[in-house]
């Protein structure tokens, strides 16, 4: 009774992994892995203040932008709390039911943050191709709808690959190479036929991801093709020079998610800090860096958070 009472509770913990051969210096770590989440949840709270409390900001591609910022968020703090419970030695277990709320959710918004890019595109191509009909096309209600859709099909779409989980028997190693929980992680220390969760895994992220990335390539091909048609240098950079923000955040978040899924595919015995740098450039980029980029590359954000704080802060001493 009590070898079978051990056996279950060992198969329902994990063991999360910091930085393999610096444990010595996990404390020293922590405090950039400390700043750059304090600047990623900065920026983004930012942002959504300013979104929604400035009314000058109260258009559809700001409102996308906010969806983005929330995305970001929902990506990066489920992940935070183990990180440092692991850095600074507090605990590395985990149980496995919290593994999956948390894999439920990095997953869930990592295809919702692609969704909002994609949304995002076509609010681009429709403000730069059709500028006369984009009040009538992209209107509030289906922007509502636009990010309620997107939520649910990313969540909807994990549910099967997360609820397979349970059933699988954990019967050799509980050691997860990260400090947070991944599926394709998981699904290695599993002693049971895996197949299912590896193919459907790779129909959802072609599905999903590369389904989303072909509407972003093809939305801006009609994008450029509008452009070319402006008869002034000053209008094409104009036009151009509205989607610079959005490509980068197309960049920041594609290249370290394509980068993180060649190395667990085809770089499986490449060293392992590797795998769990390339895994935390994928959590926190997008966050940290989404902020600053909007920040620097749109007037009206860029003037509301000196607005935020700089004004108040004016207004503030006079008083």
């Amino acid at each position: 009774m009590s070898t079978s009472n051990s056996s279950t509770t060992l198969s329902s913990t994990f063991y999360l992994t910091g930085i393999p051969g610096y444990e010595e210096f996990h404390h020293w770590i922590s405090i950039p892995f400390c700043l750059l989440y304090l600047a990623g949840i900065m920026g983004n709270c930012t942002i959504l203040h300013i979104v929604w409390t400035d009314p000058r900001l109260h258009e559809l591609m700001y409102y996308f932008l906010a969806m983005l910022s929330l995305t970001d968020m929902g990506i990066s703090l489920p992940t935070m709390i183990t990180l440092f419970r692991v850095l600074w030695s507090i605990s590395k277990e985990i149980q496995f039911n919290i593994c999956v709320v948390q894999m439920f959710f990095i997953h869930t918004f990592s295809f919702t943050e692609s969704s909002v890019l994609l949304a995002m595109a076509l609010d681009r191509y429709v403000a730069i191709c059709h500028p006369l009909r984009y009040a009538t096309i992209l209107t509030p209600k289906l922007i509502t709808k636009i990010g309620i859709a997107a939520m649910l099909r990313s969540a909807i779409a994990i549910i099967p690959l997360l609820a397979r989980l349970s059933f699988f028997p954990f019967c050799h190693s509980h050691i997860l190479s990260h400090s947070h929980c991944l599926h394709q992680d998981l699904i290695h220390l599993a002693c049971a036929d895996t197949r299912f969760n590896v193919v459907y895994g790779l129909v959802l992220i072609t599905v999903l991801w590369d389904m989303d990335s072909l509407g972003i390539l093809v939305s801006y091909v009609f994008i450029i093709l509008s452009v070319l048609r402006i008869v002034s240098y000053e209008g094409r950079l104009k036009a151009l020079n509205t989607c610079a923000s959005h490509i980068c955040a197309v960049l920041i978040l594609y290249v370290p998610m394509i980068g993180l899924s060649i190395i667990h595919r085809l770089a499986k015995h490449s060293s392992l800090l590797i795998h769990i740098f390339m895994a935390h450039i994928y959590l926190l980029v997008p966050p940290v860096f989404n902020p600053i980029i909007y920040s620097v590359k749109t007037k009206k954000i860029r003037q509301g958070i000196l607005h935020l704080f700089f004004l108040k802060n004016i207004s503030s001493t006079v008083k």
